[in-house]
């Protein structure tokens, strides 16, 4: 019996970027549980913006507030744009086009953030293993299948 279907499977490179971009994910929502541990460093600068500011001067409790939002802010868009990541991840592996260029335009905004502020290890890895991901989805055999896959629908 043969059994026939109708989706090329993914070839590794494609597979590869796959896996790359699920580690810069993960490394994202890492980041984002680091974010947890600078609420002190957050309130610092509150305090430090308010004591320079001759109009705007916050109570104690308005700083920890003012914090605390910032990164429930901070850790709701990391989360957003992480399972954006996902979802983009997945419909590349399935060989959608639209993802890859999505997924180009996201890693060189990410390695624009990455020139224009001073990041920690855990950005430089996860945009690395983006770039990685990226190139491996432009390689010749990643193409190919893709092009395919557009061709049976």
């Amino acid at each position: 019996m043969d059994i026939r279907t109708d989706h090329p499977t993914p070839p590794g490179t494609l597979v590869a970027a796959f896996f790359g971009y699920l580690v810069s994910t993960i490394s994202a929502l890492v980041g984002a549980g680091l974010l947890l541990g600078y609420r002190d460093e957050l309130a610092q600068a509150l305090r430090t913006a308010s004591a320079g500011s001759s109009s705007a001067h916050l109570t104690e409790d308005q700083i920890q507030r003012s914090a605390a939002f910032g990164q429930a802010v901070g850790i709701g868009v990391l989360v957003v744009l992480a399972a954006l990541y996902l979802f983009l991840s997945f419909r590349l592996k399935a060989g959608r086009n639209w993802a890859r260029i999505v997924l180009t335009i996201v890693t060189l905004l990410q390695v624009a953030s990455l020139v224009a502020t001073s990041g920690t290890a855990v950005n430089y890895v996860s945009t690395a293993v983006s770039v990685l991901a990226l190139v491996l989805s432009y390689l010749p055999a990643s193409s190919t299948y893709i092009a395919r896959v557009k061709h049976a629908r």
